[in-house]
């Protein structure tokens, strides 16, 4: 599988047969972070009204688009182009600055055997349910803390229980995109010992199931540019 981080909450996804996935595009004139120029097969936004995570329809070319929250409405899972996409609804930080709190949802799919779950942009606490879907994941893309999300001692506490073979972090403070209510990376890192933490040194990543650690690693991306 090749992973690459476009910034905030936005990756693809591209499979060994060359099926592509973006989760979660932004729009580029709110963050500042570059627009997506990739073409893929599929888009899934974790809501249908954030601008920072829904704007499937600023991907270039055909594509397929799940709100995550329609597999939420369809009991849990939904199936496009033959893969099956879970989902469990979230909810906004209740004291949300700029608005009232919105549902979105987190979701999970498979590339490659690989299991990956994205958090969405879940800012409470998670619920023993919310907890047990994120069980297990062999690459998770989580939030990083901050204001506006899930902060990070819950967020510790629940890689600790779900035990993700990887940790993709998102969703954090950059040179492009610095609001106050996010944390740069160091504050995420700060929670995990050196040994365990990675770098990609760049926007993409190649992960297969033979990579992966036998024990929760972090990888730290650089945004496309």
């Amino acid at each position: 599988m090749q992973l690459t981080w476009y910034g905030q909450a936005a990756f693809r996804l591209v499979d060994e047969g060359g099926y592509r996935i973006i989760c979660d595009p932004y729009n580029p004139e709110l963050l500042g972070y570059a627009p997506i120029r990739d073409e893929c097969d599929l888009v899934i936004t974790s809501s249908d009204d954030d601008d920072a995570h829904c704007r499937h329809d600023l991907i270039p070319g055909e594509h397929t688009w799940l709100n995550a929250l329609d597999a939420v409405r369809a009991g849990g899972a939904t199936t496009v182009d033959g893969r099956e996409i879970r989902a469990v609804e979230a909810m906004e930080i209740e004291s949300h600055p700029l608005h009232a709190p919105g549902q979105n949802a987190m979701y999970r799919f498979t590339v490659d055997g690989l299991d990956i779950a994205h958090m969405g942009d879940i800012g409470n606490p998670l619920n023993e349910r919310q907890t047990r879907f994120l069980d297990g994941a062999d690459v998770l893309l989580a939030l990083a803390g901050g204001e506006l999300v899930i902060d990070l001692p819950e967020l510790v506490r629940v890689i600790g229980e779900t035990r993700p073979k990887l940790v993709v972090p998102m969703h954090f403070r950059t040179l492009v995109y610095r609001p106050r209510s996010l944390l740069w990376i160091e504050s995420f890192l700060s929670h995990f010992d050196e040994a365990d933490v990675d770098f990609a040194f760049g926007s993409e990543a190649t992960i297969t199931r033979e990579s992966l650690p036998s024990s929760t690693r972090v990888l730290v991306m650089d945004y496309v540019r």
